[in-house]
């Protein structure tokens, strides 16, 4: 069976992309991909690893974490974690910490749907059930009632409101980190761009974030948020 033009025309870009990769030729290479993976949401791991390969040797570690970001996010292992830590480490940049929380959160997002996917197939079959038992006159318990909708309201609270955490990345230098959403708040300290901080809120054109473990404030415009 002939595959689509649209998959055909990207398989080409593609496989364009990655000999201008291997003939060093990187920053065409970065457009190409660029282009499948903004464009035509076309992509592989591998093409996410080479894409932060050439940011880190623009010196753009903003972009080098946040492609070594997605390729975690469709990959996650702890080498890769451990490979964003040591870059961090060598730059001096903060927010990329190694931690067995970290793998699980990624873990966690990696299977939500499969996971919300189990709990309502069996919400429907125990529905199923209780209406045959039911017209054969089986009456159930009181507790068993509850403990039911206790199940159907946790199911509620994971697809509203279950949130391991947002995190974003300083994409610009000289950014300076504020103690509330005003221009005109005290000034904490200014950043350099690819340190990684948790995003905890938002206000108007400021994110509120953790700054070394403190409430702090920065311009949207500043911090490249991860998917």
């Amino acid at each position: 069976m002939a595959e689509p033009t649209s998959a055909q025309d990207n398989n080409l870009t593609l496989a364009k992309a990655d000999s201008l990769f291997q003939h060093q030729r990187y920053s065409d290479a970065f457009v190409l991909y660029e282009q499948l993976l903004v464009q035509d949401q076309h992509y592989s791991p591998q093409m996410l690893l080479k894409m932060a390969y050439i940011k880190e040797g623009l010196r753009d570690y903003t972009g080098a974490m946040y492609y070594l970001h997605l390729f975690y996010t469709k990959e996650p292992s702890r080498s890769t974690l451990k490979k964003m830590e040591e870059l961090a480490q060598a730059h001096r940049l903060y927010g990329y910490e190694y931690s067995d929380l970290q793998f699980f959160k990624t873990q966690f997002s990696k299977h939500y749907m499969h996971i919300l996917e189990l709990m309502l197939l069996a919400a429907v079959i125990t529905v199923t059930i209780m209406l045959f038992q039911w017209r054969r006159g089986f009456r159930f318990s009181s507790s068993f009632k509850a403990g039911f909708i206790l199940y159907l309201l946790f199911i509620l609270y994971y697809i509203n409101f279950l949130n391991l955490g947002d995190a974003g990345i300083i994409k610009n230098n000289h950014v300076a980190i504020m103690s509330a959403p005003s221009a005109g708040a005290d000034w904490i300290t200014t950043a350099t761009q690819g340190h990684k901080v948790p995003i905890t809120g938002e206000q108007d054109i400021w994110y509120e974030i953790k700054w070394r473990g403190e409430k702090a404030y920065i311009r949207k415009s500043n911090l490249l948020e991860l998917p």
